[in-house]
């Protein structure tokens, strides 16, 4: 679902900054050789992942739902030099595509890929963070969220993608849509909870970032 003109969402990634030279080769062989390549982030949404990644400036940084690593390579873009990121993911398919775009990256040695589901993985993690970018299963937000919040440093910053999820919260629920369901669920979560404050940007499918208070 595009929320704005595709001429104006043209005109937007035109005038925003260009997209790395390897991060286009990413694109290109998403595209080319993975299945559904739409889950790509993409110029423009990496650019915002990058550029909100520099105005942090985190140290430790974990994302849920790896790809094939362009968002991760974003969000890498303003981690400290001594910086860390934990990536997840389910598909073992694409572990050596990811570790090929990292190791010609700069930043192969602090990207560490974790293989399983995130409901295991998370809290086996003896480290606090400054940034968290939630993209994966959206049945389970709420309770990655839940795992995560105690995980953050005070002032971190947690990004949740696809939180319009092509409009469908804006539309009747029907019984047999539990993703849509949980999104609602989350969305209000993130609006009342008193431990982060929340804006929602309609960026792609929508992105909403948490400050934790």
């Amino acid at each position: 679902m595009h929320f704005i003109s595709e001429e104006l969402e043209d005109y937007i990634e035109k005038h925003s900054q260009a997209e790395p030279h390897l991060l286009a080769q990413l694109n290109k062989e998403t595209y080319q050789k993975v299945l559904l390549p739409r889950m790509l982030s993409g110029h423009f949404q990496g650019r915002v992942l990058s550029m909100l990644s520099k105005l942090i400036r985190p140290t430790t940084i974990l994302e849920i739902g790896t790809y094939t690593g362009y968002a991760t390579l974003c969000l890498c873009e303003g981690m400290q030099k001594n910086g860390q990121l934990h990536t997840i993911d389910i598909k073992e398919e694409l572990v050596d595509f990811q570790r090929k775009y990292f190791d010609q990256s700069g930043w192969g040695a602090q990207i560490v890929q974790h293989l399983g589901e995130g409901m295991a993985i998370i809290p086996t993690l003896d480290v606090t963070f400054d940034l968290v970018f939630i993209d994966a299963d959206k049945e389970n937000y709420l309770n990655y969220y839940e795992l995560i919040v105690p995980k953050m440093n005070r002032g971190g910053i947690i990004l949740s993608d696809n939180v319009l999820w092509s409009g469908k919260v804006l539309e009747p629920l029907q019984p047999n849509d539990p993703s849509t369901k949980i999104l609602l669920e989350y969305n209000e979560l993130l609006r009342n909870d008193p431990r982060v404050e929340t804006v929602l940007l309609p960026i792609r499918d929508g992105l909403t970032v948490s400050r934790v208070l």
